[in-house]
């Protein structure tokens, strides 16, 4: 796993962690990771990133190379330099597991470590939690919207960045899809891959039929993209390619433009009469879950979507409204009173109840029914067993529980 530099940090970071030391501020501190405000029209999020960001913290190291960068920086002092050559992350932290549902306000991760470590680490965390959970969140939504069709993800080449494309597949993969058009995330992760076809194939071949042989003979079982010039035609030569080659020749046909409504019906209409009603259609361009709901929702003959653009880059939600704010310092609550951005002091800890969630101070459990949200997945600079989990846990996880719930505050915190 590619984990960033320890230079992954923004100035302020430094600068204040340099204070910090000079002044004796070494003191725990509690800083929580929360997302404000869900995007319109969500309901939930997928927390998703634990492990990527869980591996920052673990080789958390400043390496020479780093070092002699800082120390020609004119802010720095040669005794913070020495500093950072000793630092590693020694805190703890507690989180919900990956694949958790979760809404806004609640912890996403809780660090609870000397004042320094602390902060220097924020960057860090938001970007490695908040883009895959954003990401998760919304797979879940096209999971959902499929309404138990699957869900593949080939959105690689439209994401922000190589380390942005991997993680998302792995993020999709949490919240239900599939497969993975990525090769590197089957790789990294185990992730299961998929892959039909490119315009180009049949444009380098120069006939469509021919095109379709060709792979066919090569991969049977295989999906044909029929739309490369006109989809009825296509489906056409993708039924003389099954019936030529056989029973299970063909597993797929993937219709990627037009009214997908329409050319789904007529290609099914195609092939049910000629025979393959075991040859399925997946449908793709540019989907996400507000046009497959729109397909369902007019029986569209649609057996798999395939997902890219819109899910790793969505178009209602280009950022997650995420912060990591200190909560307390030395045993004290602290939080900032900023109008439009008050922050809520103390640790805190979500108790999921039977008909809401309730986010109360750490150490004060509500009475009744109540299961603890975070958990502890790093404990003085180490992982623990809830740190460890494996895809397969975390997507059994996301596969309960999403619906929209009823978020309170004890009156406690406010105090």
């Amino acid at each position: 796993m590619n984990t960033p530099s320890a230079l992954f940090v923004d100035l302020y970071e430094l600068t204040m962690a340099q204070l910090y030391y000079e002044r004796g501020m070494t003191r725990e501190a509690v800083f929580e990771l929360t997302v404000r405000e869900l995007p319109e029209q969500w309901d939930y999020l997928i927390a998703s990133g634990l492990d990527r960001a869980l591996s920052f913290l673990e080789q958390l190291r400043f390496s020479e190379d780093d070092l002699e960068f800082l120390g020609s920086l004119p802010q720095f002092s040669q005794a913070f330099i020495d500093q950072l050559r000793r630092l590693r992350f020694t805190g703890d932290v507690w989180a919900p597991p990956e694949g958790a549902i979760a809404y806004p306000d609640e912890p996403l991760v809780q660090v609870i470590a000397p004042l320094a470590e602390a902060q220097i680490i924020e960057t860090a965390m938001i970007n490695q939690i908040a883009f895959p959970t954003l990401v998760a969140s919304k797979a879940a939504r096209a999971v959902d919207a499929a309404a138990g069709r699957p869900v593949i993800e080939f959105g690689g080449r439209r994401a922000h960045g190589a380390e942005a494309a991997i993680e998302a597949s792995r993020a999709t993969y949490i919240a239900g899809f599939e497969a993975t058009s990525s090769v590197e995330a089957g790789r990294r992760f185990g992730v299961p891959i998929t892959g039909t076809m490119a315009h180009s194939f049949v444009l380098a071949e120069g006939d469509e039929a021919e095109a379709f042989d060709a792979f066919v003979s090569r991969y049977p079982g295989t999906t044909l993209l029929v739309d490369t010039y006109d989809t009825q035609p296509g489906v056409a030569n993708a039924v003389r390619t099954a019936r030529r080659f056989g029973p299970g020749s063909v597993g797929a046909i993937r219709i990627d433009s037009g009214d997908l409504r329409t050319e789904a019906w007529q290609a099914r209409v195609m092939l049910d009469t000629a025979g393959l009603s075991d040859v399925r259609i997946v449908a793709s361009g540019g989907l996400d879950e507000y046009q497959i709901a729109d397909l369902l929702s007019v029986n569209a003959p649609i057996d798999i979507f395939a997902c890219g653009t819109s899910i790793v880059a969505p178009p209602d939600a280009a950022t997650l409204d995420s912060a990591y704010k200190m909560v307390e310092y030395d045993g004290r609550p602290v939080a900032k009173r900023s109008p439009g951005k008050p922050g809520i002091g103390h640790r805190k800890q979500v108790w999921r109840l039977p008909e809401h969630d309730l986010i109360a101070r750490f150490d004060e459990p509500p009475l009744g029914e109540a299961e603890p949200l975070l958990q502890q997945v790093m404990a003085a600079g180490q992982r623990t067993a809830a740190g460890s989990e494996s895809l397969t846990q975390m997507r059994a996880r996301a596969a309960v529980g999403r619906v929209p719930r009823r978020v309170e505050t004890d009156p406690s915190l406010l105090r």
